[in-house]
């Protein structure tokens, strides 16, 4: 009987032999069990299932030299490979539609079973997005939601910033190997995921930041969470492939709305025309969810990540980026539209506020 590390080896090598894709080897997994009994087939029994040119070069690709790298790997502290067969594979994705056949995982692997939300959104994020993004994350993990993320500059990094702050935890998905991290911006955040949550990867060790795999790592993103939110996004974004994804895979799909000038308002604003849930705080996400929320839930809304003290910071933080009405600016920060309209004269003198018509102020930088 193989073992534990043969069988990984096994499996390292379905996943390491060209031309034989996730479809491919679900097949395969489905014809014959364990990758040991694929690899043990002959090729015309293979060949009732693949392709034959594939069957005859199946038993015979020489990966030994990645296999033994990537088993090495696995022994080093901290470092895990994950198959579908292994009791600590992330049961949420065995729900998606195209789960990875193994999993590179660096971290606290049992945390992979912990319920999750995805946050993603912009790399080119505005200052009010990345408050938005890690306020809401830091709400979540208080409410006992892990977060998921693609640790990618802008949105990605303030949600996982904001999911370290909880014990609830953080895991972030790559699109390179878990042996290069990407872009080199994050590396102490990466390792500070690592130390307190999961860096996950499905591609080989040495895997460079290649384009055509993000689209992949998204899908793995969105089928590890409950739901999705997505902060900021352009029309045309990486982050819509991602609640897509979500929204395919049955799960609720969230979008924070924005002003109707900024083109990163755009995304979220087409998904909420085509049926995501338009949410102003956290507590709309776990009631969406019948999540069972703590007080400290209540308080990341889309303009709320600064502390509730008294002075004109505070107004500041909660007017945000987007035009704002004095109600709306006075239901943020708990004060009477008098004391409000006390602060904002300095600043409106100082020329850190503007009004505009219709009653709106406006935050200038």
């Amino acid at each position: 009987m193989a073992t534990e590390r043969q069988e990984l080896a096994y499996w390292l090598r379905l996943t390491l032999t060209p031309g034989v894709g996730g479809e491919t080897r679900r097949v395969l997994l489905k014809a014959f069990g364990l990758p040991q009994a694929i690899f043990e087939a002959s090729p015309r029994a293979l060949s009732a299932v693949v392709d034959p040119a594939l069957a005859e070069r199946l038993p015979n690709h020489e990966c030994d030299a990645e296999i033994d790298a990537a088993l090495d790997w696995a022994d080093q502290p901290g470092n895990h490979l994950l198959t579908l067969a292994d009791a600590d594979y992330p049961q949420s994705l065995l729900t998606s539609d195209d789960p990875p056949v193994l999993l590179y995982a660096k971290g606290n692997v049992a945390m992979l079973q912990r319920p999750m939300l995805a946050v993603v959104g912009s790399r080119n994020a505005t200052a009010q997005g990345l408050r938005d993004a890690e306020a809401f994350a830091q709400a979540l993990g208080d409410a006992e939601l892990a977060i998921v993320s693609g640790l990618a500059l802008g949105i990605d990094a303030a949600a996982h910033r904001g999911a370290l702050a909880t014990t609830a935890g953080t895991v972030a998905v790559i699109g390179t190997g878990a042996d290069r991290l990407y872009p080199a911006r994050n590396e102490a955040l990466a390792r500070a995921i690592a130390e307190k949550g999961v860096v996950l990867s499905e591609f080989p060790l040495g895997t460079p930041p290649l384009a055509g795999n993000f689209p992949r790592r998204n899908r793995i993103i969105a089928g590890l969470g409950l739901g999705c939110l997505v902060v900021e996004a352009a029309l045309r974004s990486g982050s819509l492939i991602t609640a897509r994804l979500a929204a395919e895979s049955g799960r609720e799909v969230f979008a924070i709305p924005g002003s109707i000038h900024s083109p990163l308002s755009r995304g979220c604003h087409q998904l909420i025309r085509q049926g995501a849930k338009l949410v102003e705080s956290a507590q709309d996400i776990l009631e969406e969810l019948r999540w069972e929320s703590s007080p400290a839930t209540t308080v990341a809304t889309t303009q709320n990540s600064a502390p509730r003290n008294d002075g004109e910071e505070r107004v500041l933080a909660f007017l945000g980026d987007a035009p704002c009405v004095l109600d709306t600016l006075s239901e943020r920060c708990g004060l009477t539209p008098a004391e409000l309209l006390a602060m904002l004269l300095p600043l409106e003198l100082a020329g850190r506020v503007a009004q505009l018509p219709g009653g709106l102020y406006q935050r200038l930088h």
